[in-house]
């Protein structure tokens, strides 16, 4: 696999525009003898129809990559990881000066018009942006139609061969108006879910299949960086986040089905300049425990244009491979589209794999914002890592103190992981250790104690507590004792107020306080037309000053990002 730089530059941005006929520029791949392939990944395009001079140059960076494969083998495609539209208004449309771009009819045209302007055939999976038409369609299914049919997709999924035995996979997002939390989670539904397993366990590694799954966001357990102050706190880090069993599915699947060789997903608007931006299926055993990811790499993608990158990288995904395995490497579209070998994955037989990193970690000396810790368990030949709280004699955690900077994990009875990050209480994937959500915000914790004491009872004094309790009387105390010793998770401040940090009814810790975005826009309104009313009402010259809250439950806000757990006039100073 020869190395490649080149670079062109082409016209206008209006190249890109909608066009009738663009289907004309994804013609059907005729798979031509040979192993070969290359492979372009794009990351979130967040496409604003106003500032397409990005896209023009990232265009112009991938056409003599796939010009030159065109003439060497014809295994070439796209695959962009969704989130095409920009969620914000661009001034497209006349008539509304609120109306989203991302989701909309015009957002989908135009990115298929890109997509496809490259002449390589393309596909896409559906990010968290990409079903919010709000303004345009009333339901999830009208706008999954249109975005469906703008693609020339039958399907939220697709399977599409590359090469001799080799299969690009990829299942998107569809719900947004639905989602039963935060709209911004990444929801494969469980049709695509059973077609995703069914094709994995009919193409098996010992028949020589390789499979390269592409999704927006990446499966819980990958091990890839993830943004603490974003998406962690929100709870859309991970496909299906919030359903705990179809969160750990994917995973699973990757464990027993070694013909899933890589995992690439976007999302995080992160640079490829990490090492954790990749992570393999297995280690040397002197750096560390087995991460336990079957044969799979895992591939994190950054972002094309200047204005949607979190940390001012503008990078995209290139694959090359062959019978012998796979490069993965990195697009600089700030370096005039150099490509820079990042990783080299050799098969090892059908069933497993050795990836050797091929640069040194770019940002890890200088930016340790985006450092994030993980509690690592370790193995057989490893103890846990220096931040795992143990129980002492009692079973207890004594209370210790928190400030932004405290490395703490430990492992409730029940089996739950909950730890420290940056100041804040995380519940952490019993399995894989990754972040699932915040359960204690660094607003209510930092200065703080935190603890964990035994809390179980045995049924005689339970009866009698119980009895005494207004509306427990008879309470089956039995089942409360149960098996498992029951434990509490405590705060101290320094006055001496406890706070006992209860458990949500299934017995998570991490807190879903972000509603899907359709409740927080109505919620929005409805504050917004009360203070009209209560300006007009009490004669004040600006809406601004009347005095408006919500009483909504827990929730405080109508942000969709909620890094707070504090409740004034409970735990904070009251906010009136």
């Amino acid at each position: 696999m020869r190395l490649v730089t080149a670079v062109i530059f082409i016209g206008h941005a209006a190249a890109f525009a909608p066009s009738a006929s663009r289907t004309s520029l994804r013609p059907v791949t005729h798979l031509n003898a040979g192993d070969e392939f290359v492979v372009g990944v794009l990351g979130d395009l967040h496409i604003d129809p106003r500032k397409m001079e990005d896209y023009e140059t990232g265009k112009s960076h991938f056409m003599p990559i796939f010009e030159e494969a065109k003439e060497k083998h014809g295994n070439v495609a796209i695959v962009s990881l969704g989130d095409l539209g920009e969620s914000k208004n661009c001034d497209h449309n006349p008539e509304s000066d609120s109306e989203l771009f991302a989701g909309t009819s015009m957002c989908h045209e135009m990115a298929a018009g890109f997509l496809g302007s490259m002449g390589v055939p393309y596909d896409v999976v559906g990010g968290n942006h990409d079903l919010e038409g709000l303004d345009e369609f009333e339901t999830d299914k009208e706008n999954l139609e249109v975005y469906l049919k703008a693609h020339g997709k039958e399907t939220p999924q697709f399977c599409r061969q590359i090469a001799d035995k080799t299969l690009l996979v990829g299942m998107g997002s569809t719900l947004f108006r639905d989602a039963k939390f935060t709209s911004h989670e990444v929801t494969i539904d469980q049709e695509q879910i059973d077609w995703f397993e069914n094709l994995v366990s009919t193409h098996k590694a010992e028949d020589g299949w390789k499979i390269f799954v592409f999704t927006h966001a990446p499966p819980n357990g990958s091990g890839l960086r993830v943004l603490q102050e974003n998406h962690v706190v929100n709870g859309c880090c991970w496909l299906n986040h919030s359903n705990e069993e179809q969160c750990q599915k994917f995973i699973n699947l990757v464990r027993e089905h070694r013909s899933i060789k890589a995992w690439f997903s976007g999302h995080f608007h992160l640079g490829q300049d990490y090492q954790d931006s990749i992570t393999f299926p297995t280690i040397d055993p002197k750096d560390g425990p087995y991460p336990n990811r079957g044969s799979c790499v895992f591939a994190q993608t950054s972002v094309m244009r200047a204005g949607t990158s979190r940390d001012g990288r503008q990078q995209s995904r290139l694959i090359r491979g062959n019978k012998d395995g796979f490069e993965i490497c990195t697009v600089d579209h700030q370096k005039d589209g150099k490509i820079r070998i990042d990783a080299t994955i050799s098969y090892r037989g059908d069933t497993n794999e050795v990836g050797v990193y091929a640069h040194e970690d770019e940002a890890y000396e200088h930016d340790k914002y985006f450092k994030v810790y993980q509690p690592c368990a370790g193995d057989k030949l490893h103890p846990p890592d220096d931040g795992f709280k143990r129980y002492d004699v009692d079973g207890n955690i004594p209370p210790f103190d928190v400030d932004q900077d405290t490395i703490a994990w430990w492992y409730m009875s029940c089996g739950r992981a909950l730890g420290m990050l940056n100041g804040n209480l995380i519940e952490y994937d019993s399995s894989t250790l990754a972040p699932l959500g915040l359960v204690v915000g660094a607003d209510e914790l930092v200065g703080k104690k935190v603890g964990v004491i035994n809390s179980g009872l045995d049924a005689d004094t339970c009866i009698m507590m119980m009895d005494e309790e207004e509306g427990m009387e008879g309470a089956d105390c039995a089942s409360l004792a149960g098996d498992t010793r029951e434990q509490a998770v405590v705060m101290l401040d320094e006055s001496g107020l406890v706070t006992v940090v209860q458990p949500n009814e299934d017995g998570s810790y991490w807190r879903k306080i972000v509603r899907n975005k359709m409740v927080r826009m109505k919620e929005v309104r409805r504050v917004k037309a009360a203070k009209m009313w209560a300006a007009e009402l009490m004669k004040l010259e600006d809406e601004s000053e009347a005095n408006v809250v919500s009483s909504w439950g827990p929730y405080m806000t109508t942000s969709g990002t909620a890094k707070k757990t504090a409740v004034p006039g409970l735990t904070a100073k009251s906010a009136l």
